[in-house]
């Protein structure tokens, strides 16, 4: 068995999910961040399949949730994130970072916005943070801004999303980031990732049990190590795991609006952190750069999140999320220095590992402010 994620990335949750009472549930260990629900059903690999090939349901109940009320909330949030909230249709979604005055990441989240409410989803871990940000920065606005228990997290994936099976279940959002009620309370969203995309349905927590009875019955019920290997492979961060202190979005291709899958507007302004993201991507490169690392499987023992990686005795970059996948075998996401080439042979914990070249950012984007000095100087 792979080491689970653990607590060096944030502090776990004190959640305990009443899906751990379900049939054949086993807990992570004591310390992982996502201690609180299942880590596997009795054979991840069998689970992983089912989440590539057909479908699975994961319980990601831990997730915190905050919901703003108020008249004010998207052009307030607009004024706040990276993102260009201030048009979000009813019924849409779209991920958003706070950054520092620096441009480096704070909190990310997925907002829905229905029926005069927005509903934030984040890690359990940053939900006081970014709830303690949100209601400081109210003053005149009417927004509300509250944390709540009102709904819990499940998560389905896999190519039969569209199954006539679940059709009959719930209405299924066609367009990422749509979302569509759910029968009495809650709502479904289509989200782009993990693999080829992924339903969260936001459920009412009196309802969590029955919800996963139902869709357990024709889906493969699933643990949250399932759900991290797909991720993994979709190379698609998790904020204080495969991010630091001083990650900026351009590092982990957080880039782009809704339409891009991204958490970075790059057509709007105002927000605190602007000036680093308009640089790197008018005149510079980021850094470092999110890739996918594959690890020696007969080293004893894995690297941890947080854990040095290196090239010829040299720190080059940092460990992320460290998950055993069951096509790709020991992987991990990693930050490294952008210089790096995929052959580079490198040191991550115990392990030797080797860059993934697919996974490589090619970072060949037109950047009009380096066009522009470039003609000034006459090349």
């Amino acid at each position: 068995m792979p080491s689970a994620p653990s607590a060096s990335a944030a502090p776990p949750s004190e959640y305990h999910s009443p899906l751990l009472s379900e049939p054949g549930a086993i807990p992570l260990p004591p310390g992982a961040i996502d201690e609180g629900v299942a880590w596997h059903y009795g054979d991840p690999f069998i689970e992983q399949r089912a989440a590539a090939s057909a479908l699975a349901v994961v319980d990601r109940s831990h997730r915190a949730v905050i919901r703003i009320a108020g008249d004010d909330r998207l052009t307030w949030l607009h004024s706040l994130t990276s993102q260009d909230l201030a048009q979000l249709p009813d019924g849409a979604s779209a991920e958003s970072l706070l950054l520092d005055v620096n441009g480096r990441i704070e909190e990310h989240f997925v907002l829905s916005d229905r029926d005069g409410a927005s509903w934030l989803d984040t890690e359990a871990s940053h939900g006081a943070s970014l709830l303690g940000y949100l209601t400081k920065m109210v003053f005149w606005s009417k927004v509300e801004p509250v944390g709540t228990d009102e709904l819990a997290l499940l998560s389905l994936l896999g190519p039969d999303l569209d199954s006539p099976a679940l059709a009959a279940l719930i209405t299924v959002p066609t367009e990422d980031y749509a979302t569509a009620p759910l029968p009495d309370g809650g709502f479904v969203r289509r989200m782009p990732w993990p693999g080829g995309g992924s339903l969260d349905l936001l459920v009412p927590r009196a309802q969590l049990v029955s919800w996963w009875r139902t869709l357990a019955s024709i889906a493969k019920p699933a643990g949250i190590w399932a759900y991290e290997a797909l991720r993994v492979e979709s190379l698609r961060p998790r904020l204080s795991v495969d991010t630091d202190e001083r990650t900026i979005p351009h590092e982990v291709s957080w880039i782009g609006g809704p339409a891009d899958g991204g958490a970075v507007h790059l057509d709007k302004g105002c927000y605190r952190g602007q000036e680093t993201v308009a640089r790197v991507h008018n005149l510079g490169k980021p850094p470092r750069h999110l890739v996918l690392i594959h690890l020696d499987g007969t080293a004893d023992g894995r690297p941890e999140t947080g854990d040095d990686v290196t090239a010829a005795g040299r720190t080059v970059g940092r460990v992320g999320t460290v998950v055993e996948h069951h096509m790709l075998g020991p992987v991990a996401l990693a930050l490294v220095r952008r210089a790096l080439t995929a052959d580079t042979e490198l040191t991550a914990g115990p392990c030797a590992a080797s860059i993934d070249p697919d996974s490589m950012p090619k970072h060949d984007e037109f950047q009009a402010g380096r066009a522009a000095v470039d003609r000034l100087r006459g090349r």
